[in-house]
């Protein structure tokens, strides 16, 4: 019997620091990648039993050959798309002593100076929780609904039900 796509999907991003830069992957490895061509955190899909910080520590490893520590949770970023489940994505950053990386298969990575974030091909939407994390918020609780063509069409602070759009 074959399986039911799942309703939603459980995730871990992470935003990992050394001195003033800030770890970002150029999406650019994997074939058909929702993100290809965007710089985002490192991360992924919660695997079977993992808690959202035991999923993060995983993911930096695997992605980068970096041990997370000093884990910082910031909060929850839900994306909702047509077409694909509901994510509920849990937000970290972290510090980082050593900047020696592994490859991987997902994308490049370099260390980016945090002045200059906001300069990359970054999804709209990354922007503002982006914004928070940078500034140490730790009580990030957003939605962003994202349109068939990828284009931003709901940013919600949902603490304060404010929309984040101009």
């Amino acid at each position: 019997m074959p399986l039911e796509q799942p309703a939603h999907l459980l995730t871990s991003l992470v935003y990992l620091f050394h001195e003033d830069d800030v770890l970002m992957m150029l999406r650019n490895k994997k074939k058909q990648d929702v993100n290809e061509g965007k710089w985002v955190g490192v991360g992924g899909k919660f695997e079977n039993e993992e808690t959202p910080l035991e999923c993060a520590c995983r993911e930096v490893m695997e992605e980068t050959g970096l041990v997370l520590t000093a884990p910082t949770y910031h909060g929850l970023v839900t994306f909702i798309y047509p077409d694909y489940p509901t994510t509920y994505m849990f937000l970290y950053s972290g510090q980082v002593e050593e900047t020696t990386l592994l490859e991987n298969d997902e994308g490049s990575m370099a260390w980016i100076d945090k002045s200059d974030i906001f300069a990359l091909n970054l999804w709209e939407g990354d922007r503002f929780f982006l914004e928070g994390l940078l500034a140490g918020k730790q009580d990030i609780d957003m939605k962003l609904r994202y349109d068939q063509a990828g284009q931003l069409i709901e940013a919600l602070d949902v603490a304060t039900g404010r929309s984040l759009l101009p």
